[in-house]
């Protein structure tokens, strides 16, 4: 498999704080990568800095094989994100959302019109598709706004703590989006603080106050940190 992304002593400061301290890693193409640790952990630093929203205090990456600092503008067309807010206009309409961001990527008006068609009839949401995102439940805008995030088919896509505030079924509802993104040849990027997520992911980074303190495959974490569940692994690492 070829990579995707790869970092190299990443860090990011404000004044005196680090926060995100000194992290290195790969991620692979295909790959689902969880970059999991508790809420002001770094996780959503590392992402806007992947993705060219933020610059880095020192060191150097690639996503899709464009550097982050220096070649943002060609990366934003290879990327799709979802932001903790959803990255919706609650504003406009399912319809106009969908139009606003396939012009953002690139997207030519045939192509919007062709793409907005499928994702409406694939999520069944032709009964809403005029309706104001504001008048949506929350389920649904997540679901909309992954939809949106991955409507340019790019290499890869970043979620932040896309599944933050919502009951269990809908969490495993948009699972199942993640891994037919994946299916698709889609690399999905996913923080999240809840540690049962982990069984989802391909691998997983454990993010403890700024720094990665470990890294691996569900099975390769619980035997190395002799643990029942990703739980009580983050419990040891962030007592250590």
């Amino acid at each position: 498999m070829s990579r995707v992304i790869e970092v190299e002593n990443l860090t990011r400061t404000f004044g005196h704080f680090k926060a995100v301290d000194n992290i290195s890693f790969t991620v692979e193409k295909g790959e689902i990568f969880g970059f999991l640790g508790a809420n002001g952990a770094g996780k959503t630093t590392a992402i806007k800095m992947l993705t060219g929203i933020l610059e880095p205090t020192s060191g150097r990456g690639k996503v899709a094989g464009f550097d982050i600092i220096t070649e943002r503008n060609k990366l934003k067309f290879k990327i799709g994100y979802m932001s903790q807010k959803f990255s919706l206009y609650e504003d406009l309409t399912l319809k106009e959302n969908i139009g606003f961001y396939g012009g953002i990527y690139g997207l030519r008006k045939r192509e919007i019109a062709e793409r907005t068609k499928k994702m409406i009839v694939r999520l069944q949401l032709g009964n809403i598709e005029n309706t104001l995102i504001s008048e949506i439940p929350l389920g649904w805008k997540q679901k909309i706004a992954f939809s949106v995030a991955t409507l340019h088919h790019p290499d890869i896509v970043f979620l932040d703590e896309p599944t933050s505030g919502v009951d269990p079924i809908t969490r495993r509802q948009f699972w199942n989006l993640i891994y037919q993104a994946a299916d698709k040849g889609i690399t999905v990027f996913v923080t999240t603080h809840y540690m049962d997520e982990a069984e989802y992911c391909d691998r997983i980074s454990m993010m403890v106050r700024g720094k990665i303190a470990a890294m691996g495959t569900l099975d390769e974490l619980l035997l190395k940190h002799t643990a029942k569940d990703m739980d009580e692994v983050f419990l040891k690492l962030a007592r250590d």
